[in-house]
């Protein structure tokens, strides 16, 4: 469990000087925007494009992605139900819900979970991947058609060669399949660029924080408890019955699918949100709770499946 803690350590102390910098007013006013904007277009796709052009296309296509896919799948679409019957709010912001359900953080917990935990740091590959080639096109496609007031042919279409995030996701995959090697001229820089993503989001997470305090009363509040209950607990529960009754996995198998399950929500929801100013304090919440909530989920699923 030191790999759990550790990395729940490393976002903490991240967030914490985020906040302290906000609180301290050590930068200007719209420093906010600009990391934020800094993150979206320049240091995230970095970061993707690299992650996802040096993986392995096996490592994408196995039992324990079809159970993530299940447990991703059923939990949204709870989490869509609800929100439109229920809490009747707009296609963004439900958008943005749904994100906070069922998006894991795979980069800044998953890595540490999946090196330290289970021991086998490619299992959280597929996870990485299907966020960023099929659930984050999905979320910043609504967000982006909704945020225009309007829906058109020509905007969906034209969306992946929009966005920065989405094509930085495609271009990796696509070095991935073809098995090509990027050149160190190219890929050295992108890795530099990369490695300030994660900082950048954090930072700008934190800084969120000052002035604000999370379920607050307010149209949101509900909405956080219920996208935080279906990340903490339905989504690690739909991931062991479909890893375990419909896949047939067992053992380390199965333990690793409920782990990356039990993930808190991914502060790239958070970036998505402010980025297109759409649902931000769901998702900035949610994010939060989940992240606390995390620890003992994760520890609970190790007592009970780890061998």
């Amino acid at each position: 469990m030191l790999g759990v803690l550790t990395g729940f350590g490393i976002i903490g102390i991240v967030i914490a000087i985020g906040y302290g910098v906000a609180r301290l007013r050590v930068l200007p006013d719209n420093a906010l925007p600009v990391l934020n904007r800094l993150a979206f277009f320049v240091s995230t796709p970095a970061l993707l494009f690299t992650v996802v052009s040096r993986s392995h296309p096996s490592e994408v296509f196995s039992p324990a992605l079809l159970a993530s896919v299940i447990a991703v799948v059923v939990t949204g679409a709870l989490y869509v139900v609800v929100s439109v019957v229920f809490f009747r709010r707009g296609v963004g912001v439900t958008a943005v819900g749904t994100g906070a359900s069922a998006y894991v953080n795979a980069n800044n917990i998953g890595l540490p979970v999946a090196t330290y935990v289970l021991g086998q740091p490619s299992l959280v590959v597929p996870i990485i991947l299907l966020q960023l080639v099929v659930m984050a096109p999905i979320i910043l496609t609504v967000l982006d058609i909704t945020s225009r007031g309007e829906v058109s042919l020509r905007s969906v279409l034209t969306q992946p060669v929009r966005n920065p995030i989405i094509i930085a996701s495609l271009s990796g995959l696509v070095v991935s399949l073809f098995g090509w090697t990027v050149p160190d001229i190219l890929l050295q820089p992108l890795l530099l660029i990369g490695g300030s993503a994660v900082p950048l989001v954090l930072l700008g997470f934190g800084m969120s924080l000052v002035g604000r305090r999370p379920l607050q009363p307010g149209p949101d509040r509900v909405a956080v408890i219920v996208a935080s209950a279906f990340k903490s607990l339905v989504m690690p529960i739909v991931a062991y019955l479909a890893g375990a009754l419909l896949i047939g996995l067992s053992g380390p198998d199965l333990f690793a699918v409920v782990a990356l399950a039990s993930l808190p929500t991914a502060q790239n929801i958070y970036n998505y949100a402010a980025r297109y100013q759409t649902g931000v304090v769901l998702a900035r919440d949610t994010v939060l709770v989940t992240t606390i909530a995390a620890v003992p989920v994760l520890l609970l699923a190790s007592v009970l499946l780890a061998h």
